[in-house]
């Protein structure tokens, strides 16, 4: 079983335009195919589930477009928190959050509070990320900590990311058609497997997660070796 799955959340929009529907309601289809792949992966004993749902990039999105998405952040820490306190699911988000209005940000420190005791589960939250920030502040890091260049190792920098205790990615799955990393989580997806998907995010179903979990089974992972 993986115990880290990756979601590359791509083609909400063009979903919505192939359906001849607002921007927004893509992001909106997107966010409860979200709930569905989240609560299968859990069911199915998956401990972690990352997504990306914001990178440092889309804030050059057109601005109605962004309040929007920063909506359905501000619901998932607040209305949506009630059902992942009732499934002891920890939530954390890593990236740079000092850009988000001041009610987002008590929401997600509330929500981060309110789960951090939980242990069975973490859904994280990649939000306003980038992958090569994450290591040039890892980086940073090390250097306010006085460590010497021989002290800067790769346990040292992997000790030093957002949410350090969040392990390695085992399979990264990205919808859309689309073969890229688009920078996501470069430090901890350096073995992971990869799945690429012709469907668009709001057309995932629990089906596609057993299919996955069951992709992934069959590959064999060598590290190098």
């Amino acid at each position: 079983m993986p115990k880290h799955l990756g979601f590359i959340l791509d083609g909400n929009r063009r979903w919505a335009r192939m359906h001849s529907l607002p921007d927004f309601d893509g992001h909106l289809a997107g966010y409860n195919a979200l709930k569905e792949v989240l609560r299968a992966a859990f069911d199915m004993d998956v401990p972690y589930v990352t997504i990306y749902a914001f990178s440092t990039e889309n804030w050059k999105r057109e601005r109605g477009e962004v309040s929007k998405l920063m909506r359905l952040a501000l619901q998932l820490v607040t209305s949506d928190l009630k059902e992942l306190i009732e499934h002891r699911t920890k939530i954390r988000f890593l990236g740079n959050i000092d850009r988000f209005d001041k009610k987002l940000l008590q929401g997600i420190e509330k929500a981060e509070a309110a789960t951090q005791n939980f242990t069975e589960r973490t859904f994280a939250i990649c939000f306003d990320y980038g992958g090569q920030q994450e290591i040039v502040d890892a980086t940073k890091r090390c250097i306010a900590d006085g460590l010497t260049p021989d002290e800067v190792t790769e346990d040292a920098i992997a000790a030093r990311l957002y949410a350090p205790d969040i392990p390695p990615v085992d399979m990264v799955v990205r919808t859309s058609g689309e073969h890229r990393l688009s920078n996501f989580m470069l430090w901890r997806v350096a073995y992971s497997e990869f799945m690429f998907m012709d469907k668009f995010w709001p057309d995932m179903t629990r089906e596609d997660v057993a299919d996955i979990i069951e992709e992934y089974k069959r590959r064999n992972r060598r590290f190098g070796v």
